[in-house]
């Protein structure tokens, strides 16, 4: 297992402990407690701060990844909230692997009327 995937089955792990356990003093409790409303408005906030730091006319590298992991730790917060994994997201994601991201979406609009 690469130190990418360790990290994000460890984090995955520590988000779970967080939400069944509410330990205090911590972000992640506070976080869970403020329920979707306020780490969906997090996941907002990150996700704009990462556009910001690519969009910059030289994007900083370091800023960039720093923000990205930034939207990548509160999208998974918001997905416990949801009592939903990672792993669902990853299992996802395989079963488009291959397919047009244009047919794909297509497939899900005509699903939907």
């Amino acid at each position: 297992m690469s130190d990418q995937a360790t990290i994000l089955a460890r984090l995955t792990a520590l988000i779970e402990d967080r939400r069944k356990r509410r330990p205090a003093n911590s972000y992640t409790t506070a976080l869970l407690d403020g329920g979707v409303e306020a780490v969906g408005a997090k996941v907002c906030e990150e996700a704009g701060e990462l556009v910001e730091a690519a969009r910059s006319p030289l994007p900083d590298r370091e800023h960039v990844v720093h923000e990205a992991a930034d939207l990548l730790y509160h999208t998974m917060v918001l997905l416990a909230c949801c009592e939903t994994r990672l792993s669902d997201v990853e299992a996802e994601l395989q079963r488009r692997f291959g397919t047009s991201g244009l047919d794909e979406k297509a497939s899900r609009e005509s699903s939907e009327q």
